[in-house]
């Protein structure tokens, strides 16, 4: 495995993998490398000859009082899970080398609509940090596909809307969220949560997954299954930042030519923040509804 800090040797490593021919998956990562990111490498690994990871904490999509210093930096135990899993290329600039002009400076890339709710409501400009980087590196690395985990559903929905937007030539993979045993998503802000913080956390979960059930059970009242949710989020020591049932594909609320629906809610526990979903693939033909994935 072979590690770059420069744009210009990485560029000059893969143009020689693309004169021979071959195809290059890209799985952009902030570190704290976890079963889930390393999930996204073996599904990379399915779908093209080369995989290219990155690890950059990115500063520009951290707001002013959240966790960008604490952030766990851990490039050395990363690059070994790397290496195991077969990856070719590491990408891990400095902030210098992705921002030389400073963030003040730097042209930000917004995702209307998308981007505006949820938790780009109660993150403002999170979202835009997101695609402002995301669409750097897929300009610096330029893959034929890139990867992302579906845990951060929106996050999925708004790079997936850039792409097509702004006509890069690029096919965006979701893969399903890896969970612990007890149900939690992994996440590199798991290790933030105390022993009885983490006993509790699986509950997110439980609670998305049974509005699910009610919903393909034939429970329409969506805004009774939220406050519910949120209700019983808050008795067990969460506070809820938000708990929504949405039309997977736009994030508005659901219509009747919804043909999916996603369940996504954001809640502190402690000091931590954590984010999940799931989602009910609609029958267009009757109505009865399908456990999707999630």
């Amino acid at each position: 495995m072979r590690t770059y800090n420069s744009s210009a040797s990485l560029q000059t490593a893969l143009a020689a993998f693309r004169s021979s021919g071959q195809r290059i998956a890209f799985v952009p990562t902030m570190g704290n490398l976890h079963e889930g990111h390393l999930d996204l490498v073996r599904k990379a690994r399915t779908l093209c000859d080369v995989v290219v990871v990155s690890i950059f904490v990115n500063p520009l999509q951290f707001g002013p009082n959240e966790d960008l210093d604490a952030y766990p930096r851990t490039l050395a135990a990363d690059k070994e899970k790397l290496f195991a899993e077969g990856v070719q290329v590491l990408v891990a600039p400095g902030v210098e080398a992705i921002y030389p002009q400073g963030m003040e400076a730097q042209t930000v890339v917004h995702v209307p609509d998308l981007g505006d709710t949820l938790c780009g409501r109660s993150r403002p400009g999170h979202f835009d940090g997101v695609t402002t980087v995301v669409s750097k590196l897929f300009n610096i690395v330029q893959p034929d596909v890139a990867v992302f985990g579906e845990k951060d559903f929106q996050q999925l929905s708004i790079v997936r809307k850039m792409t097509s937007d702004l006509c890069m030539p690029i096919e965006i993979v979701g893969v399903r969220t890896t969970r612990d045993e007890d149900g939690l998503a992994k996440s590199s802000r798991n290790g933030y949560l105390s022993p009885r913080e983490r006993a509790t956390a699986p509950l997110l979960h439980q609670t998305l997954a049974e509005c699910r059930e009610a919903i393909a059970c034939g429970f329409d009242n969506f805004l009774q299954l939220e406050s519910h949710a949120r209700m019983k989020l808050l008795q067990a020591g969460f506070e809820p930042d938000y708990f929504a049932i949405r039309d997977a594909r736009t994030l508005l609320p659901v219509t009747e030519s919804t043909e999916e629906i996603a369940i996504l809610a954001a809640a502190q526990l402690g000091t931590t923040r954590l984010i999940d979903n799931v989602r009910l693939a609609l029958n267009p033909v009757s109505d009865w509804g399908m456990l999707a994935d999630g």
